[in-house]
């Protein structure tokens, strides 16, 4: 499996933004995504980008605020959160999928690798 790290979390007002950063060990070409999970409540899917980049997906909930990219030769995986909200409080962790398919996934169950996770907290 692939090894992931994430990074950049951290407390924010709320209207502020932070930029997560996952490295992966070695070369990834998974499709990656990212999840979070706030306390007492079950882990949801935030964003995915397809192995290449080109396509992504977003949850309702951060379309428009959060943006999902990746930089392949650096073997990292970014998300990029603006106008964060005090419900977006959560721990963040990116993930690699088992498989490449024609679309990305939300289903949590599908990617086999995970980071150790990074708090945001973001303040009203």
């Amino acid at each position: 499996q692939v090894q992931l790290v994430e990074s950049g979390g951290g407390m924010v007002q709320a209207g502020g933004s932070l930029r997560l950063s996952c490295a992966a060990s070695g070369r990834t070409f998974s499709n990656m995504g990212w999840f979070r999970q706030a306390p007492g409540k079950e882990r949801e899917f935030v964003a995915a980008i397809y192995w290449n980049g080109r396509t992504t997906d977003y949850a309702d909930s951060v379309e428009g605020r959060f943006t999902i990219s990746r930089d392949n030769a650096k073997n990292t995986v970014y998300l990029q959160m603006n106008n964060l909200k005090p419900e977006d409080t959560a721990i963040y962790y990116c993930a690699a999928a088992r498989q490449i398919t024609i679309r990305t996934s939300r289903i949590s169950d599908e990617y086999g690798s995970w980071g150790q996770g990074t708090q945001v907290t973001v303040s009203s």
